[in-house]
């Protein structure tokens, strides 16, 4: 028998609690007994949730809301009791994040006590076991701030003074006096065991002392690198003096860095990657150079010598202009001895001819403060007139003390003639300075026209050199006579094809272009716009023939010329049309646009003799666009639309 069947009315009706309402079984007999006819009293086996020790209570209100389905509630304790859990102050369990399952501390006894702190032993820390265990009587004694459980202390109690704590840690690496640097030691509260930085792989020094431990195990202690970087690569991708990153320094800080603090004092043990240190430079404090600033520091001589060269008198190395290039003549061990190689540096005037040919610097050096420059042609038989003579014939001769010593570098009598060379000087070449094509010295001057004319290639803009893909054999077009005119053009035909009566103007290149060769058109109608227009037989601009002069003409001569009306248009030069016209206005009616014609306005086609003679024709129409569509070449059979054809199929 099911209970529900007789019952079904007493189970709607059922208000406290709403059984429809809470979804209460129908299983009657789960929660009522059947000895009385009376429902009350009968206990409700609550077999998801039994209910004792504070949980026995009477009132199914006190969890089941009113109103709230009674199979809803999730039995996690939290969910009745979070205001009890935000509520509690000692110890406070949201301040300190004490886990929201109360099962973990609490059992059921009414008041929440006594309570237990779940497993500190393994989660927390051995109070219950080990040394510690015993040795405390309240929560408080290590958690001082009972606001927040999150913190502890371990120097508050017992033997645990700095005292005594300095002098056992003696010699333990790392060591520090606080709560926390106890617990990374000895995180199970024991001194055996514990952790010693000093007989670790990785012994403290230095700053490295002081620093906290958390510090570096931020993330644990197991697998914590020792590599340099893994904690410092803040502190390289930061560094501004030098720039370790600009620098592409190496990110192994021990090659430079002790574990002193402030990274200071540090080496450099590869300067020489970016500047040799030898001789003199060698033993060099590193702040002479570089005064405190490592990222501008100039790595040429003179830049840290500039007081050393100019306050040397022997001689005046500033008045006289020496080089300042310091290690011309001197070495990095010490200024003296010091070289100053003339003869083979500069001019042979302790050897050759010039050796005993004077006593001064002056001598040849007219310009006392700057001794760059010199002279040759204030000096013994050096004057013009003797020159001239002396070099009567001689292609590219100049009287002036550079070309003497551009032809004569050694100072002998046999100096060069280009006049004999295998670049003998003509046109412009002339009057060049020889230091115009021998900047470089004069052994290995090429003799190629565009190495010296590089920048007159790029530069030319009428015609644009570049742009046309014009080669860079200047001699192809050019003579070295001056202003590289006049000049031809071998290759037009890869860009123009002169054939005809162009060839007659192949010399004269004004009358196409005009003096601008960049933006002649390339059309014929670009040339002969006013012959096109000009042409009266017929008159091509009013009768709009083509532009394209090709059509017709040739580019020999405009006669003859050809105009193929019977293949291009309409036959009227052959075919039933052939002598039929005089004028070409008998069928261009319109003498302005030659596209315009007329079937209908000549001999046999009127209007009453084509309608007799299309009678029976479909489509027929009396209008000239009708007569060329029928009869495109003039006959009467195009297209099959004579009578007879359509008579006979």
């Amino acid at each position: 028998i099911n209970c529900y069947d007789c019952h079904k009315e007493n189970y709607e009706q059922a208000k406290e609690p709403d059984h429809v309402a809470g979804a209460f079984s129908t299983e009657c007999d789960n929660c009522h007994a059947m000895s009385a006819f009376e429902w009350k009293g009968s206990g409700i086996s609550h077999l998801f949730f039994p209910l004792t020790e504070g949980h026995a209570i009477g009132d199914c209100y006190a969890c089941h809301v009113q109103g709230q389905a009674y199979n809803s509630i999730d039995p996690i304790c939290s969910n009745c009791h979070l205001s009890d859990y935000q509520a509690t102050t000692n110890p406070n369990h949201q301040v300190s994040g004490f886990p929201t399952e109360c099962n973990q501390c609490h059992n059921l006894s009414p008041g929440w006590k006594p309570a237990q702190m779940g497993n500190h032993d393994a989660d927390y820390f051995p109070i219950y076991s080990g040394k510690h265990e015993g040795e405390w009587t309240n929560c408080t004694d290590c958690h001082t701030n009972a606001g927040n459980y999150g913190s502890f202390s371990c120097i508050d109690c017992h033997e645990h003074n700095q005292s005594d704590m300095n002098s056992k840690h003696g010699d333990v690496g790392g060591y520090q006096y606080n709560s926390n640097a106890c617990f990374e030691c000895h995180p199970s509260g024991s001194g055996e065991g514990s952790f010693n930085h000093s007989t670790s792989n990785f012994p403290l020094t230095g700053a490295h002392l002081s620093t906290a431990c958390s510090q570096c195990h931020s993330n644990g202690y197991t697998g914590t690198s020792t590599a340099c970087e893994s904690c410092h690569l803040a502190d390289f991708n930061q560094t501004s003096n030098p720039k370790h990153v600009e620098l592409n320094l190496a990110k192994t800080c021990a090659d430079c860095h002790t574990t002193a603090p402030g990274w200071t004092p540090a080496t450099m043990n590869n300067h020489n990657d970016f500047y040799g240190l030898n001789g003199a430079h060698a033993t060099t404090d590193c702040f002479a150079c570089h005064e405190g600033n490592y990222n501008t520091t100039n790595n040429l001589c003179f830049n840290c010598h500039t007081d050393d060269y100019n306050q040397t008198t022997n001689p005046p190395h500033a008045s006289s202009q020496f080089s300042t290039e310091c290690q011309t003549c001197h070495t990095e061990v010490a200024w003296t001895p010091a070289t100053f190689d003339h003869d083979n540096q500069y001019f042979p005037i302790y050897s050759g001819k010039h050796n005993g040919e004077w006593t001064n610097c002056n001598e040849c050096h007219t310009t006392p403060n700057n001794f760059t420059l010199f002279s040759c042609i204030d000096c013994h038989d050096h004057d013009k007139p003797t020159a001239d003579g002396q070099h009567n014939g001689i292609g590219g001769y100049q009287y002036n003390s550079n070309a003497c010593f551009e032809c004569h570098p050694n100072g002998e009598g046999d100096g060069f003639n280009h006049s004999t060379s295998n670049f003998p000087l003509t046109g412009a070449h002339l009057n060049v300075d020889c230091a115009g094509c021998h900047a470089n010295g004069y052994s290995g001057t090429s003799t190629v026209c565009f190495d010296c004319h590089t920048t007159d290639f790029n530069q030319s803009a009428n015609p644009n050199h570049q742009q046309l893909g014009i080669g860079n054999t200047c001699e192809t077009c050019h003579t070295t006579v001056a202003g590289w005119a006049p000049a031809t053009f071998p290759t037009h035909n890869n860009y123009y094809v002169l054939a005809g009566a162009h060839m007659s103007i192949t010399n004269n290149c004004a009358d196409c272009h005009n003096g601008n060769y960049n933006s002649t058109p390339n059309t014929c109608i670009g040339c002969h716009q006013s012959d096109y227009n000009q042409t009266t037989n017929p008159p091509h601009a009013t009768q709009q023939y083509s532009t394209n002069c090709l059509e017709c003409h040739t580019q020999s001569v405009w006669t003859p010329s050809t105009f193929d009306h019977d293949v291009q248009y309409f036959p009227i030069y052959s075919g039933e049309h052939r002598n039929e016209w005089n004028t070409c206005s008998q069928c261009h009616t319109n003498p302005t646009n030659y596209a315009v014609f007329s079937c209908i306005d000549c001999h046999e086609h009127n209007q009453s003799s084509m309608n007799s003679e299309h009678n029976g024709v479909n489509g027929y129409q009396w209008n000239s666009n009708a007569c060329l569509n029928c009869h495109p070449t003039g006959g009467g059979g195009d297209k099959g639309m004579d009578k007879g054809f359509i008579k006979e199929n």
